[in-house]
């Protein structure tokens, strides 16, 4: 029962009483029962006023808690002129303004907040309890390459590409460099916040690859000409006492003669090649500006295909192709582009066996180029360093064809990607568009 209903009960069973007993008082003396029914009936109004000074209060508490369980912080009472009913409202119309003010505060404060995730050039991804994604900014969407819906609500190591791998590896409250696809460089950070009184984390993920592209193209660019000025002086005088040497073989032993050029020549020969050694490494930063003119992808295509035939034949690889019926027109440096394709496509050769094939295709809105075969494919751990200076998994490798290949794409302003799928096969892929 509540309070009000008891007090209504106890009143109404106390003046009952009051009646009853003067009821009792008509045959013995009408004057004091004529006194006992006046002071029954101011009774009455005096505890109808009580009721109303008593349930007024308790009427204003129940609204209030109303609004605020509604959050409707807007709403404000007037005094009535009571003094303890007054002081009420005035704690109550403070209260309101209070939390009035601070949830447009708060409310200012998210916006902001959701405002500057959106526009920052990281990329942000909000982590619940269970390090599943909550959300993503927009930069976070581009970088995986979906869309926030498609992630929501799935684990770390389930993210699209080699994200997953990489992401969820990372520790937490601290920061590392990753190269998910060898390329690009990123530097992520899983940050710890404190939300309604959990713990939760969230990664920021800044790309790195402008500037330490360039950082890392200055230091082998200076330690190459370095390596190249001295030691192509040191063959070029080597080569020259060696030379010398010839003139002096006809005055030899017949026995020892022989002996004697073949240990020359292979020590020329030697010098030949370390010179041409050098000379690869020398090409990786002397590479000029592309000078581009528009030309027809599938006419490139085809003249590369007719230079590089003899070499699938002989590795008994087959060459696929997969055009678009529209030939797409790219604006890129011919001779440049070439070396790209050349590269990549003996690079696809030696990855396949032997009954192997290498799939050329096209793509002409957005013109697209994609390589792909279906030869060893790229372990986890070599795809970060796919394209690092002179990094190679061949037993003779100089690890130049890819670090040439990424200064051309670079410099012509293309993306680029080199990746294993989930059904191992292995593409390169060209996107055209700046």
């Amino acid at each position: 029962m509540r309070l009000r209903s008891k007090f209504i009960v106890a009143a109404v069973l106390l003046h009952l009483a009051l009646v009853t007993l003067a009821w009792q008082l008509l045959d013995y003396n009408k004057a004091l029962f004529v006194a006992a029914e006046i002071l029954i009936i101011a009774s009455i109004v005096f505890t109808a006023k009580l009721y109303t000074s008593f349930v007024r209060p308790l009427n204003l508490i129940a609204a209030g808690i109303e609004s605020i369980k509604d959050r409707d912080f807007s709403i404000k009472f007037i005094e009535t002129g009571q003094k303890e009913v007054d002081q009420l409202i005035q704690v109550y119309n403070q209260m309101m303004d209070e939390l009035r003010q601070e949830r447009v505060v708060q409310t200012e404060k998210h916006f902001l907040l959701e405002r500057l995730i959106e526009a920052s050039p990281s990329g942000i991804i909000l982590l619940d309890t269970h390090d599943r994604v909550a959300g993503l900014n927009p930069a976070a969407a581009l970088l995986l390459q979906t869309s926030g819906k498609e992630v929501v609500g799935k684990p770390l190591p389930e993210l699209p590409g080699h994200w997953g791998d990489s992401l969820g590896k990372l520790p937490k409250d601290e920061q590392r460099v990753i190269r998910p696809n060898g390329i690009q460089t990123y530097r992520c950070r899983k940050i710890r916040f404190l939300d309604r009184g959990y713990h939760r984390y969230f990664i920021l993920v800044e790309e790195l690859t402008a500037e330490l592209l360039e950082k890392e193209r200055n230091a082998y660019e200076k330690l190459i000409r370095m390596m190249s000025h001295e030691i192509n002086n040191s063959i070029g005088a080597v080569n020259s006492i060696l030379h010398s040497f010839s003139y002096f073989s006809p005055q030899l032993d017949p026995a020892t003669r022989p002996d004697f050029d073949e240990a020359l020549q292979v020590c020329i020969t030697r010098n030949q090649n370390l010179a041409g050694f050098m000379a690869n490494f020398a090409n990786v930063v002397r590479i000029p500006p592309p000078v581009k003119r528009p030309v027809p992808l599938h006419e490139l295509l085809q003249s590369i295909h007719r230079l590089m035939t003899p070499s699938f034949e002989r590795a008994q690889v087959a060459w696929q192709w997969d055009l678009d019926a529209d030939s797409p027109t790219v604006e890129v440096d011919v001779q440049q582009l070439e070396q790209v394709l050349i590269n990549v496509l003996k690079n696809a050769v030696e990855a396949v066996d032997a009954g192997g094939w290498v799939k050329v295709r096209t793509v002409a809105n957005p013109p697209q180029l994609l390589i792909q075969d279906n030869g060893k494919g790229i372990a986890p751990e070599v795809q970060e360093k796919l394209f690092s200076p002179f990094f190679s998994t061949k037993a003779n490798g100089q690890g130049i064809g890819l670090t040439m290949v990424r200064e051309i794409l670079l410099q012509h302003g293309f993306k680029f990607s080199l990746q294993t799928g989930a059904d191992r096969v292995t593409t390169f892929a060209i996107n055209f568009t700046p």
